[in-house]
C-alpha cells in the first residue's frame, strides 16, 4: 500500500502539478463566491483539463497533451480547482461538499459561453469528471486516465486514510509518503483533508445510465486506483486504451495525447 500511495502523491508532482506559477489567466467566481482560477488558449471546439490531488493547471503544460489539443485546432481550459494552485482554498466542509468541483466547472463552462465541450481528467481528476458525465448533458466527450472503479467505493479506504492523515492521525502509515510530500511543498493540510473528506465516488448505477461516449487510458505499469476493465464494465460502451508508464508517467506520454486527439475527432 505504501508503494501504491507513493505514487498517488508523486503523479501531484510529475505530470499535473507543482510548478512555479504565474499569475496569467483569469479568474471566475464560482456559485459560492469562491474564485477559481483558469486560463483559455487557442480556438476551435473546447476541451477542459482536469488535473489531479494537489496538481494545478501548469501541470498540463508540462505534458503532451495540451500542446498536442492546441496544434488540433482545439480551445483548451486549464484551471485550479478548488484548494490548488491560485484558487481560493476554503476551509469548510461546505467548501467542497455536494459536488462543488464539478459545479465549478459547470459554472465556468456556463460564464465561457459553451454549450458543449470536452473533458478529460487524470487521477483524481478524473473522478471529478465522473461526476461532470452524470451531471452536465453538454459534455459531448469524456477521458479519464489513471483510474479504476475503486473510487465508486463511498468508503475507498485511500480516501478515508489520506483524510484522517491530512487532519493530523499519526497512524495512518499507508499514507506517509503523501504526507512527507505534502509537509515538504508546504501545501494547504485543510484544504485537502476537506477535498479528500468530501470526494465523491460516483455510484455504479449512476455510471450505468451514461451514454456519450468514455475513454479510459490506463498506464500499462499503472497499478494505483484499482483496475480500469472493472470500470470499463461500469461505463456502457466505453473503451480503453493502454499507454506505456506507471501512474506517474502515463499521462504525460505521446501515446496518451495521441489517444486522446483520435478519440476526440
Amino acid at each position: 500500500m505504501k508503494k501504491i500511495l507513493s505514487a498517488f502523491v508523486i503523479i501531484i508532482a510529475c505530470s499535473f502539478g507543482l510548478h512555479a506559477q504565474q499569475p496569467e489567466g483569469k479568474f471566475f467566481t464560482s456559485f459560492d463566491g469562491t474564485k477559481i482560477h483558469y486560463e483559455v488558449k487557442g480556438n476551435g471546439y473546447p476541451v477542459i483539463l482536469v488535473h489531479g490531488f494537489t496538481g494545478t493547471s501548469q501541470g498540463w503544460k508540462h505534458g503532451s497533451l495540451y500542446p498536442a489539443l492546441l496544434t488540433a485546432g482545439y480551445k483548451v481550459i486549464i484551471l485550479d480547482q478548488r484548494g490548488n494552485g491560485l484558487s481560493d482554498k476554503p476551509h469548510t466542509d461546505a467548501g467542497y461538499a455536494n459536488d462543488a468541483e464539478a459545479k465549478d466547472i459547470m459554472g465556468l463552462a456556463s460564464n465561457l459561453g459553451f454549450k458543449n465541450y470536452d473533458v478529460v481528467g487524470y487521477s483524481r481528476g478524473s473522478i471529478i469528471t465522473s461526476r461532470l458525465i452524470v451531471l452536465d448533458k453538454r459534455i459531448h466527450k469524456a477521458v479519464m486516465g489513471g483510474m479504476g472503479a475503486d473510487y465508486t467505493n463511498p468508503q475507498w479506504s485511500r480516501r478515508i486514510h489520506a483524510y484522517k492523515a491530512l487532519m493530523g492521525d499519526t497512524t495512518m502509515h499507508d499514507v506517509d509518503d503523501m504526507m512527507v510530500w505534502i509537509r515538504k511543498n508546504n501545501f494547504d493540510n485543510l484544504a485537502l483533508a476537506y477535498q479528500q473528506k468530501h470526494q465523491p465516488s460516483t455510484s455504479k448505477k449512476e455510471l450505468s445510465t451514461v451514454k456519450i461516449p468514455v475513454l479510459l487510458i490506463d498506464g500499462t505499469e499503472d497499478t494505483t486506483n484499482g483496475d480500469v476493465t472493472d470500470l470499463q464494465k461500469l461505463i456502457p460502451g466505453s473503451k480503453m486504451v493502454n499507454v506505456p508508464g506507471n501512474h506517474n508517467t502515463a499521462g504525460n506520454t505521446v501515446q496518451f495525447a495521441s489517444a486522446i486527439i483520435d478519440f476526440l475527432k
